[in-house]
């Protein structure tokens, strides 16, 4: 395998389990997050939604169609209707079903994702964790609250001093960055692009963001703007990074991190395993 070129001063890119390794696994499953763990990701993605009864569960779509044996919203469902769902059997082949139990293919609350992570740190393994925000507009700022009250529970809202946070929280909405920048300061925030807007072509982010967030399209069509981020200061997470072609040129440009589906592949491309 040809690695991906990387300036030897430029510290390594952290690689991001997008929903977990969710190329081997199905997503947001806690197999997908231990698969991503064993394979050495560095940190996990995960999408967090608001149940009917005020539980934080993993889960990107608004609907639950797509990735379980169900259909309606996220929103709609109270945690224990979600919890009799299977998250598993879509990814399976039919051929030769991996040997997942309930457990690992059962809804996933960020509750024990958190605790996961916890775990793994207290092994004396350091992986951090990126949230992004999905509400509906009905309950603007009441995910925010419960994800920074979670937070606070285990402890990772106010990182201590002179160490990296061990989470950070991404958005489409400025938004949402902004009312969780507010309430915690400390934590990271990350504003995510899926097109690079006229006014913030320059570098800029909207207040309360702290690390810019584009597409890998963005990046692909505008290599650029990745110099003008760093040159205002900012970090620069791309996703969803899968083709080698695309780590190596975000290796090239310099990003700080890749986030993907792969992230074997993605450490091996970059030297690390």
């Amino acid at each position: 395998m040809t690695h991906a070129r990387r300036h030897p001063n430029q510290p390594p890119i952290q690689v991001v389990a997008h929903r977990g390794a969710s190329e081997d696994a199905p997503e947001h499953t806690l197999a997908a997050y231990k698969k991503a763990i064993e394979d050495g990701a560095d940190a996990l993605e995960c999408d967090v939604r608001l149940t009917a009864d005020g539980h934080l569960v993993c889960v990107h779509d608004r609907r639950v169609n797509r990735t379980s044996n169900g259909r309606g919203a996220v929103s709609a469902f109270e945690l224990a209707d979600l919890a009799a769902l299977d998250f598993g059997s879509w990814k399976e082949d039919p051929v030769e079903a991996p040997d997942w139990d309930r457990d690992s293919t059962s809804v996933l609350t960020l509750e024990r994702l958190l605790e996961l992570v916890g775990d793994t740190r207290a092994g004396g393994r350091r992986i951090e964790l990126a949230v992004e925000t999905k509400h509906p507009t009905r309950w603007a700022g009441q995910v925010e609250e419960r994800l920074l009250s979670l937070l606070r529970r285990f402890g990772m809202d106010s990182p201590a001093p002179d160490e990296p946070s061990p989470v950070r929280v991404m958005s489409f909405s400025a938004r949402s960055l902004h009312r969780v920048a507010a309430a915690a300061p400390g934590i990271p925030t990350v504003y995510l692009m899926q097109f690079l807007s006229p006014r913030l072509r320059d570098g800029r982010l909207p207040a309360g963001s702290r690390i810019a967030g584009p597409g890998i399209r963005i990046v692909r069509s505008h290599p650029e703007y990745v110099e003008r981020l760093h040159d205002a200061g900012h970090q620069v997470h791309v996703w969803t990074v899968n083709e080698p072609e695309d780590v190596d040129l975000c290796a090239r440009l310099g990003v700080e991190a890749i986030i993907t589906n792969r992230p074997k592949q993605v450490l091996a491309q970059l030297g690390r395993r």
